[in-house]
């Protein structure tokens, strides 16, 4: 059962990787500099029935590219 969560764990983190954009830092960056920068961010999230809206802080770096990620696995998804 472990090796099963590892091996879903890594596709989805190879899944998040091939989804940023190439001239960003973290297209080539190892799996701990991104868990790091990207899945261990905190934001205010405010869930009605329709969607689910984020509030990063002002002084957060990684919200465009947390926004643009987003995007991008949306439209792999369709």
């Amino acid at each position: 059962m472990r090796l099963i969560l590892h091996t879903a764990a890594y596709w989805r983190m190879q899944t998040l990787r091939d989804a940023i954009h190439q001239p960003q830092l973290l297209a080539s960056g190892e799996f701990s500099t991104i868990r790091v920068r990207l899945l261990k961010i905190a934001v205010r999230a405010k869930e009605t029935a329709s969607r689910v809206r984020l509030a990063f802080a002002a002084d957060c770096r990684d919200a465009e590219l947390f926004r643009d990620l987003i995007g991008a696995l949306i439209q792999r998804a369709t």
